[in-house]
């Protein structure tokens, strides 16, 4: 409870610096406001991909299977590579900790690489390069890639996925 309460009219007008400062900041905010929106389509910001609802996760699994029993050319540490054509479809899963299979692709050709997650949000993140997407359960993304730089490249899920998230380390081999 306060001592003394205050006078009836306890605040003063805007002096001419605060309204000032007020009509800059909703100046700003409704800049902003339009900016936003239209920068969406007319920035290049936008990853090309494609989205679609998974209703069945054992499909997306025997997709990525059947892809790994045509194309499998190798093991790194246990996980099957696979040297797909160029232009095709590529399959790949994130799950508890792992990134499934091992792509090796080739430098310049474009692939459709299709993501997704069998069991809780993963992120995608492509090192050191840094190009990172989400891989939510029920959604095949397609990424349209083109490597152009040859090299192995690091795949570091960078959203915590439970215990073992430390050790969700998938890899990619551009010749």
């Amino acid at each position: 409870m306060a001592i003394k309460e205050p006078e009836r009219i306890w605040w003063k007008p805007f002096t001419r610096d605060e309204r000032l400062w007020v009509a800059m900041a909703l100046l700003w905010m409704m800049g902003s406001f339009v900016f936003m929106p239209v920068y969406h389509f007319i920035g290049a910001q936008n990853p090309p991909s494609e989205t679609y609802r998974v209703r069945d996760h054992e499909k997306f699994r025997a997709l990525v299977d059947g892809m790994v029993a045509k194309y499998k050319v190798g093991e790194d540490k246990g996980v099957p590579v696979v040297k797909p054509e160029p232009g095709s479809d590529v399959f790949m899963q994130a799950s508890m900790w792992q990134w499934y299979p091992v792509l090796e692709l080739e430098k310049g050709k474009t692939y459709r690489i299709h993501l997704s997650s069998m069991d809780i949000t993963h992120g995608f993140s492509i090192q050191p390069i840094n190009m990172n997407f989400m891989v939510v359960p029920d959604y095949d993304y397609v990424l349209t890639l083109t490597p152009t730089t040859a090299g192995d490249y690091y795949i570091v899920c960078n959203e915590f996925c439970g215990l073992g998230h430390h050790l969700m380390v998938g890899k990619m081999i551009i010749k």
